[in-house]
């Protein structure tokens, strides 16, 4: 049934409801009309009952039955229109201006650190990149921006390709935890498959300009101890194809801070390590490439970063299409008027009674 019912709105051009909500008068319009349906019309006494049997008098009057089926298919019509029937199409693509967004995200172990404040609240350096991390890319895509998102560890992994849809990636970053591709850090593994990824898939060293319109966000709070890239060599590759990078150091440095544990037997509890970041190395993979090195405790550090930025030059290119969505009521409406008049036509003309 409500596969049929979703063919019949398809073949009307209706692809969605915007409040459903409204579809709730469908079913006290159908008690309405079944109360109705089950009183009995005015009469007056006829003693000769087998007589009027026998010249065609019936219990159940079908003319009445007949309006009454079509007066509720006209209400459940109006009670759709009033839900806000809306039909979908793919705009094609707009000529426009804007950015490739690489955003590589650490989520080594030691992003388990409680050292820094979102909103006043303490969070690990994992929570704060991703609060930011989200509202950002929402944002760098509401500005035509496409934005992927590298999450690495001992190991590099894409956890979304370009895109433009902000709510997609806000998703994606909310399904990274601290350890998902490992403890150490690998820092030239992700920033190589975040050029990778800034290429479009384009190997390097292609023949179109790459550097154009390119840019990669490197957020880590540690130092490479593993890989099997060094953090040279993937610095040199960005430079190569000039594809600037910022880098973002999380967390404090020179101190223990207390670190996140699981819950266990005993119960979630803290433990205090001590995790520098690489503030130097950090420096040099910015510099080689034309971009600038930030440090980050709080959610307004990265306000700088967003800042620099924003006033980088947009490349022109087209716009992806986007899918538009535009009401429309139209075909119920005349559905309910069919309706509503072929009702009037058989009780009140063809079949109409008189006294």
């Amino acid at each position: 049934m409500i596969d049929a019912v979703g063919a019949l709105l398809g073949r009307l051009g209706i692809e969605a409801l915007e409040q459903p909500s409204w579809l709730l008068l469908i079913p006290v319009a159908l008690a309405a009309l079944a109360a109705a349906a089950r009183a009995r019309p005015p009469a007056i006494p006829w003693p000769a009952l087998g007589e009027a049997r026998l010249a065609g008098a019936r219990g159940w009057d079908p003319v009445r039955g007949l309006s009454l089926s079509l007066r509720a298919l006209c209400l459940i019509c109006l009670a759709a229109v009033l839900a806000g029937p809306v039909g979908f199409h793919r705009a094609p693509p707009e000529p426009g201006f804007g950015l490739d967004l690489v955003l590589a995200v650490d989520a080594s172990g030691s992003m388990r650190a409680l050292d820094t404040r979102v909103d006043g609240e303490w969070r690990t350096r994992l929570g704060l990149a991703r609060e930011v991390v989200a509202r950002f890319a929402e944002r760098r895509a509401e500005e035509g921006d496409r934005v992927a998102l590298v999450v690495f560890g001992e190991t590099a992994f894409t956890q979304c390709p370009l895109t433009s849809d902000g709510a997609l990636l806000a998703s994606a970053l909310g399904r990274v935890e601290a350890g998902v591709a490992g403890e150490a850090t690998a820092i030239g593994d992700a920033l190589i498959l975040a050029v990778k990824r800034a290429l479009g898939g384009r190997p390097p060293g292609g023949a179109a300009a790459a550097g154009a319109g390119r840019v990669v966000v490197l957020l880590t709070d540690g130092r490479n101890n593993t890989g099997a890239v060094s953090v040279e060599s993937a610095t040199a590759l960005a430079a190569g194809e000039g594809i600037r990078v910022h880098t973002v150091a999380i967390g404090s440095a020179g101190d223990e801070v207390p670190m996140a544990v699981k819950e266990g037997a005993a119960g979630r509890g803290l433990v205090f390590e001590r995790h520098d970041v690489d503030a130097r190395a950090l420096e040099r993979i910015a510099t080689a490439t034309g971009g600038r090195t930030f440090a980050a405790q709080r959610s307004g550090d990265l306000e700088r970063v967003y800042a620099e930025i924003d006033a980088l030059e947009r490349v022109p290119r087209r716009r992806p299409p986007r899918l538009r969505h535009a009401p429309r009521p139209e075909p119920l409406v005349a559905l309910a008027g069919g309706l509503l008049l072929t009702e009037i036509a058989v009780a009140r003309v063809f079949r109409r009674r008189v006294p």
